[in-house]
């Protein structure tokens, strides 16, 4: 049995080259073999989104604090709340983050492709749309979970 204590990995800065606004990875536990599932804990500050990007074996995101927004290519902003857990396909280019005003934590637990591979993130374009401003508020205004597609 292997118990990682609260504090005793460093958070990390996410990188800017795939993250818009302020953002901290918290490393929760890596695969033991022969396991291959690894996971992190991701904290968007105010504002801070991710690039798109796909997974090759999908993706799940836990939400556990906070307020965030997700979004598939093509498809609508969702807003999401902590216990709401997320599921994108394998492959569906997709974002996630925080609220323009409200800071969002996820949970997020993945499957390695070998156990030399600890990354599979296809990274695509910067997530730097546009959502200040009047869309922002227009979104903050809606009632909880409506969708909007930007």
């Amino acid at each position: 049995m292997v118990i990682k204590r609260i504090g005793s990995q460093p958070s990390g800065k996410a990188p800017a080259e795939y993250f818009t606004g302020t953002a901290r990875i918290d490393p929760l536990f890596d695969a033991h073999p022969p396991a291959r599932v690894s996971g992190g804990s991701v904290t968007f500050e105010p504002g801070a989104r991710n690039a798109w990007h796909t997974h090759p074996l999908g993706q799940i995101l836990i939400i556990t604090a906070g307020c965030g927004w997700v979004q598939h290519e093509g498809g609508p902003v969702e807003e999401v709340h902590p216990g709401d857990v997320i599921w994108i396909p394998p492959g569906e280019k997709h974002w996630h983050g925080a609220t323009p005003t409200t800071a969002m934590t996820h949970i997020a637990p993945f499957r390695n492709w070998s156990m030399g591979s600890p990354s599979s993130t296809g990274w695509k374009r910067s997530a730097t749309t546009n959502i200040a401003g009047e869309t922002a508020r227009r979104l903050q205004r809606l009632p909880y979970r409506q969708r909007v597609t930007l």
